[in-house]
C-alpha cells in the first residue's frame, strides 16, 4: 500500500510539474506576440504595441483570477449554458484527498490556473496586433478587462468548462476555437468599429501596403511562438507521467512542429505564385496558421496529415489576407486571419483524423463562438467608444502612438515624430 501511494504522490508531482513548464513556455508566447507586432507595425508606434503586451499580461492574470477561472471552470454550474458568479481561487488538493482518489487526482488545482490563465492572455494578445497603430491605449486596456474577466472565460466554460457544446459533442483540443477564434472575433468587431489606418486604402479600392519596421524582431517573434505552441499543444494533453500518455505528447509535439513547417512551406510558394517574390511577412504567418490549425486536434492525425493540415493553412491566411484588404479590414499583422480563418479551419479539420468528431457538432460551434464573442465584443467595444473613445486623432496617428500615448519612441535615434 505504501508503495502505491508513492507512486501516486510521483505521479502527481510529474504530471503538476510538466503542467508548470507547459504554463511558462506558453507564457514565453507572450514575447513572441510582443516581437512579432513590434516587427510588423511602424517604428513610430513600437513602444506602444509593446506597452499593450505588458500590460494585457497583467490585466489578463489579475482578471482571470478574481472571477475568470471560476467562470470557466465552476465547482458547480447553474447549468450548461450559465456557470454562475464566484470569485477568488478555492484551496489546493490536500495530500489525503490526492491519495485516495487512487491516481485521479492527478495534478495541483493551482497549476491548473496557470496553465489556463496564460491562455486567457494569448486571446487577448491576438487582439493587440489587429487594432495596432490607431487605438487608444487605455480603450484597448478597458476592453482588456472585459474580454479577459467575462468574454473569453464564458464562451471557454461551454467547452472546456462541460457547458454545452461539450455536451454536443465540440471537439477542440488545445484551443483553434476557444483560443484562436475567440481573439481573432474579438479583433474583428474592434476592427470594424475602429476602421483602418490613414493611407492604407485609396478611394478607388487601391490597398496600399505599409511595412512593418523590424523583420528581424517579427521573425524572433515567430520563432518564441513556435517555441512556446509545444506547451500550448502538449501540455494540452493534461499529463505525461504513463507510456499511453508519454506517447500521446511526443505526437502532439511532432504534430505541432510538422503543421507549422507545412504552413511555412505552402504560405511561402503561395506568396511566389502571386506576388512573384518570397514574401517574408506572408511565410511568418504560414507558420503561425499552420501551428493554429493544429491546435483543435494535435494527437490524432499522422505526421503527414498534419503537414497536409498546415499547408492547407498556410495558403489559406496568404488569400485571406489579401481578401480582408480587399473589403478594406485593417489587420496590420494579420491576425484576424491567422487566428480566425484558419482557426475555423482547425476546428474543421479535426474531422480528417477523429472518428469522434462530428462536422455538425464542429460548426456549431464555430458559429456559437463567433456569434457570442462578436456580439458580446462588439457592444463593448461600443460603450468603450461612447465612454471614451477608441480612436487616436488623426494628428496624433501621423505622429505616431508613441509620442501621445507613451511619450517616448523606440527608436529615437532614427525616428522623428511625425515621419
Amino acid at each position: 500500500m505504501e508503495q502505491v501511494d508513492k507512486l501516486i504522490e510521483l505521479s502527481y508531482a510529474l504530471d503538476t510539474f510538466y503542467f508548470l513548464i507547459s504554463g511558462a513556455f506558453v507564457m514565453w508566447m507572450a514575447a513572441g506576440f510582443a516581437m512579432l507586432e513590434a516587427g510588423l507595425v511602424r517604428a513610430k508606434n513600437t513602444t506602444e504595441i509593446l506597452t499593450k503586451n505588458v500590460a494585457l499580461f497583467a490585466i489578463a492574470c489579475t482578471m482571470y483570477m478574481l472571477c475568470g477561472y471560476n467562470f470557466m471552470y465552476p465547482a458547480e454550474a447553474v447549468n450548461s449554458v450559465w456557470p454562475g458568479m464566484s470569485f477568488l481561487l478555492g484551496d489546493d488538493h490536500a495530500a489525503a484527498d490526492v491519495l485516495k482518489s487512487g491516481g485521479e487526482t492527478y495534478y495541483s488545482n493551482m497549476a491548473d490556473f496557470f496553465f489556463q490563465v496564460v491562455f486567457v492572455a494569448t486571446a487577448m494578445s491576438i487582439v493587440s496586433g489587429a487594432v495596432a497603430e490607431r487605438m487608444k491605449l487605455w480603450a484597448f486596456l478597458a476592453f482588456a478587462v472585459v474580454m479577459t474577466g467575462f468574454i473569453y472565460p464564458i464562451q471557454g466554460y461551454w467547452k472546456w468548462g462541460a457547458g454545452f457544446l461539450d455536451q454536443l459533442g465540440f471537439l477542440d483540443f488545445a484551443g483553434s476555437g476557444v483560443v484562436h477564434l475567440c481573439g481573432a472575433t474579438a479583433a474583428l468587431a474592434g476592427v470594424i468599429l475602429l476602421g483602418a489606418r490613414k493611407g492604407k486604402y485609396g478611394p478607388n479600392g487601391e490597398v496600399h501596403p505599409i511595412p512593418g519596421c523590424n523583420m528581424p524582431l517579427a521573425t524572433l517573434g515567430m520563432f518564441i511562438l513556435w517555441l512556446g505552441w509545444f506547451g500550448f499543444n502538449g501540455g494540452s494533453e493534461l499529463k505525461i507521467s504513463d507510456i499511453g500518455e508519454a506517447n500521446a505528447v511526443a505526437m502532439v509535439f511532432v504534430n505541432t512542429n510538422a503543421a507549422a513547417a507545412g504552413g511555412v512551406i505552402s504560405a511561402l510558394l503561395t506568396a511566389h505564385l502571386l506576388f512573384g517574390k518570397a514574401d517574408l511577412s506572408m511565410t511568418l504567418n504560414g507558420a503561425l496558421a499552420g501551428l493554429v490549425a493544429i491546435t483543435a486536434e494535435p494527437l490524432t492525425p499522422t505526421p503527414l496529415l498534419a503537414t497536409i493540415i498546415g499547408a492547407i493553412a498556410g495558403i489559406l491566411v496568404v488569400f485571406a489576407i489579401i481578401s480582408l484588404d480587399k473589403v478594406k479590414i485593417d489587420d496590420p499583422v494579420g491576425a484576424i486571419s491567422v487566428h480566425g480563418v484558419v482557426g475555423i479551419w482547425g476546428l474543421l479539420a479535426v474531422c480528417l483524423s477523429n472518428d469522434e468528431s462530428s462536422l455538425i457538432a464542429q460548426l456549431t460551434g464555430i458559429g456559437t463562438i463567433f456569434g457570442f464573442v462578436f456580439v458580446s465584443s462588439l457592444i463593448t467595444w461600443y460603450i468603450i467608444k461612447l465612454v471614451m473613445g477608441i480612436r487616436v486623432t488623426e494628428e496624433e496617428e501621423y505622429q505616431g502612438v508613441d509620442y501621445s500615448e507613451c511619450g517616448m519612441e523606440a527608436y529615437p535615434e532614427f525616428t522623428n515624430s511625425g515621419k
